[in-house]
């Protein structure tokens, strides 16, 4: 993780990284802004320097992700279990979505990468990245 990020105490929180320029992306980017009270999460856009290097210390181009990716500490979850941990990590109600873990990763992922391929699309692609409102600007990488 790069340097800055460790001096700022980003350690402390599990961070999403995701496609800023993808507007199903972007939303989940607002939802998660919305109702993270516990401030929880950090955000960091693939197109960020940041982002970038956290999808490269994971093993994923940032210049073609096919996956959201949730840090935490040394783990990066990706595909389903990323969205499932996004929902469990925005507490109650939210949490319930956890209940889809009863299904095997090998049927919720295709299900994910067939959305995720498309996700422009069917959702369609911005000209410029996603970013937040001024007084949640603290909540980026």
């Amino acid at each position: 993780m790069p340097d800055e990020t460790m001096q700022t105490g980003e350690r402390n929180h599990a961070i999403i990284l995701f496609d800023a320029e993808c507007v199903l992306c972007s939303a989940n980017a607002r939802f998660v802004l919305k109702f993270d009270h516990a401030a929880h999460f950090r955000l960091a856009s693939m197109q960020s320097d940041v982002g970038a290097d956290l999808f490269r210390r994971f093993g994923i181009d940032p210049s073609d992700p096919d996956t959201i990716i949730v840090v935490e500490g040394d783990t990066a979850r990706r595909d389903s279990d990323a969205v499932i941990a996004i929902y469990e990590g925005l507490g109650w109600p939210w949490k319930a979505v956890t209940v889809l873990r009863i299904f095997p990763r090998a049927l919720r992922d295709p299900v994910y990468r067939l959305i995720a391929r498309n996700r422009y699309k069917i959702f369609g692609k911005r000209d410029t990245c996603w970013l937040p409102p001024e007084h949640l600007r603290d909540r980026m990488l």
